[in-house]
């Protein structure tokens, strides 16, 4: 039997596999509480068959501890009732189900909220969150327990079978780091007497639940930053609160998320070590004669199974890996693994959340809409015959859509492969593994046998004679160069990324997009050996990636020694000497510069190649037009509007404007869903 598959004794509870959701805040929550959306979400990965999910990540116990980034807030008693509504649901699945509670101490918003003070062991500011808290008093620490007490009593009437305290970089992790707590009272100093704080809270938690009730606790292994917590310590930590004998389980991670790259180092996207502080975890197992857990970005199976295994951890963490697939445990306990749609490390999920939007898959549109759209597609009553054009992800997720609902599938691709821009955005070294996404795809058009026609350049001719019931553009789009001065000397990033051009000597790459293909460009031409300098009209480069993808770039890109010019934007090029002479204007002052440079590109987005899209629109029953609407209710969004039509036509992705990925994957996944 696979050991991923056996399952595991926590005290009372039988937890029916070792993979484990690992509490975090998609920004679902409704007033604090966790309603439907939240709930569903939830109730997926349970229907999907993870062991244990740990749900509300960061759950705020204080109004003194605000949310920043969608947690739930279980400081009062109107939680309760939705509480008990998700773990109702959760458990019907045969899932476990915990909560984390926590204060989250300086690692939160003073402006926000109720604008309480931010508190803290010491005024010790924390540059991810910027807030300078105050030091606490006495009082501020009685309160304070007494809050966990009654939050943890809260989620026990909720009907959790679990509880998990959140110390890991959080208000009980502040006062163990010798980083942060520079009190010289009964709470600073010695190990013990940082230590303290943790102890009561124990205490009083155990005190207001009983001995049954599971309470577990989030701690980190090593803090991996110069003054903070170290290895040694951390495992004299771990054992501490082992012998207390109230705590059931500990769960480990490692890291010191206080910055941005911190952050990443924390919760990786591409271009960080997968499952970096397995070892970590792995070492206060051996140690400890109590159930470890580990929350760490484990991302494949492979890696899942050798912690098991190896006895490094007892359960594992694969939350991320659950929002590309929460189904991910069934298809394993299924023998298809092969199906299993992977997390690429995208980070998509995790930076939406921390610029205050709602967490998604970069991949998988479904996660977080289960009241939409379905993860598991069944099939139509009526087979249709549906025309693919384009093999990027927008046209291959359309296809894989189409031939789950049982339809007979055309795919026309005009190059000799599929995949799209994402063989672009696999260039240079950072972000290799979104090629990911164009696999899993590419093996399920395969798998759901939809006919591939590569090197097919297809004209509407050619989709009228396959008698088409419904057509999908997914076209894409072409680089959209600026109508400026000097035009003919600039090259796009895609001549770059796709091989066309090489260069050398000193390149300027202006950027007036702010997301990746830039970054992705830049490292390209570093690793090429070029001088690079970035020039953009934002006030950041990279200005639109969220904190760890951009951390993660920017390091690389810097650690290439590339240049940056944020504020300017591009006015015209010339050429003199067979040099490049680029006029500069600032967007504030209307300084004008001039950079000198042997070669100049640009990411400009895209425009749309529509030209099949606008050749067809006459003799479609829609006029290539969907009910909004119907698109939100999820319902079937094809208007007939020409009588003499023939087929139902559509337009997806970048066909229609320059967005992202998951863009491309939303509109394939709702336009296709229900014919």
């Amino acid at each position: 039997m696979n050991s991923l598959l056996e399952s595991f004794q926590l005290k009372h509870l039988t937890i029916r596999n070792r993979i484990l959701s690992t509490a975090h805040a998609p920004s679902f929550q409704e007033n604090g509480h966790p309603r439907d959306r939240y709930r569903l979400y939830h109730e997926e990965k349970a229907r999907g068959g993870v062991g244990l999910t740990m749900i509300g990540g960061s759950t705020n116990i204080a109004p003194d501890s605000p949310s920043v980034f969608g947690q739930l807030y279980a400081g009062d008693d109107s939680i309760i009732p939705w509480f008990q509504k998700l773990t109702h649901g959760v458990k019907s699945h045969g899932a476990a189900i915990m909560c984390q509670i926590t204060h989250m101490g300086r690692r939160t918003a003073w402006d926000d909220g109720y604008w309480l003070p931010v508190q803290g062991p010491s005024v010790v500011r924390e540059r991810a969150h910027r807030s300078t808290p105050k030091a606490m008093e006495i009082e501020d620490v009685d309160r304070i327990i007494s809050n966990f007490a009654e939050a943890a009593i809260r989620c026990q009437q909720g009907g959790f079978d679990g509880i998990e305290l959140l110390s890991h970089s959080h208000l009980l992790g502040q006062f163990l780091s010798p980083l942060i707590n520079q009190r010289d009272d009964d709470y600073g100093g010695s190990l013990e007497n940082r230590m303290r704080l943790t102890f009561r809270v124990l205490e009083a938690v155990r005190e207001a639940v009983g001995s049954d009730f599971i309470v577990g606790m989030r701690i980190t292994g090593d803090e991996l930053t110069e003054g903070g917590l170290e290895a040694d310590e951390c495992i004299e930590i771990a054992q501490k609160l082992a012998d207390t004998q109230q705590v059931d389980f500990l769960n480990i991670l490692a890291g010191a998320p206080y910055d941005d790259l911190g952050l990443a180092g924390w919760v990786a996207p591409m271009g960080v070590p997968s499952a970096p502080h397995l070892n970590i975890a792995g070492a206060i197992r051996k140690t400890v004669d109590i159930p470890v857990f580990h929350a760490g970005g484990i991302a494949d199976i492979a890696t899942a199974k050798h912690a098991i295994q190896e006895g490094m951890v007892d359960l594992v963490g694969m939350t991320r890996a659950q929002m590309a697939d929460p189904h991910l445990v069934r298809k394993l306990a299924e023998g298809k693994e092969d199906q299993i749609r992977p997390c690429v490390g995208l980070g998509y999920c995790v930076d939406r959340v921390n610029q205050g939007k709602q967490a998604v898959c970069g991949h998988n549109a479904a996660t977080g809409r289960e009241g939409s759209l379905p993860h598991i597609i069944e099939p139509s009553n009526e087979k249709k015959k549906v025309i693919v054009v384009g093999g990027g992800p927008a046209g291959l997720e359309a296809a894989r859509v189409a031939a789950e609902r049982g339809h007979d599938v055309v795919l026309f691709e005009a190059g000799d492969q599929l995949g799209g821009q994402l063989s672009l955005a696999a260039k240079g070294k950072t972000r290799r593994q979104i090629w990911g996404i164009a696999d899993w795809l590419i093996n399920e058009v395969g798998r759901l046998k939809v006919e591939i026609r590569t090197n097919v350049y297809a004209e509407a001719s050619d989709i009228i004679a396959e008698n088409p019931d419904y057509v999908i553009v997914a076209t894409g789009g072409w680089p959209d160069l600026p109508n400026i001065a000097g035009q003919k000397f600039i090259n796009s990033s895609w001549d770059i990324l796709g091989g066309e051009t090489r260069v050398e000597g000193k390149v300027l790459l202006y950027d007036e997009i702010g997301d990746h293909p830039a970054t992705v460009c830049a490292d390209l031409l570093a690793q090429n050996g070029c001088e690079v300098i970035i020039v953009t009209p934002d006030r950041a480069i990279a200005h639109d990636l969220g904190p760890t993808n951009s951390a993660v770039a920017l390091r690389d890109l810097f650690a290439q020694n590339i240049q940056a010019e944020c504020f300017y934007e591009m006015i015209s090029v010339t050429e003199e000497n067979q040099k490049k002479q680029v006029t500069l204007r600032h967007v504030l002052t209307g300084q004008i510069k001039i950079q000198l440079v042997d070669h100049v590109m640009i990411e400009n987005g895209t425009k749309p190649m529509d030209m099949l899209y606008f050749d067809l629109k006459a003799q479609s029953k829609n006029m290539g037009q969907l009910d909004h609407q119907a698109i939100l209710n999820a319902d079937f969004p094809f208007m007939e509007r020409n009588q003499d039509g023939d087929f139902f036509l559509a337009r997806i992705g970048d066909a229609i404007a320059s967005r992202n990925i998951h863009a491309a994957i939303y509109d394939a996944m709702r336009v296709c869903v229900t014919i």
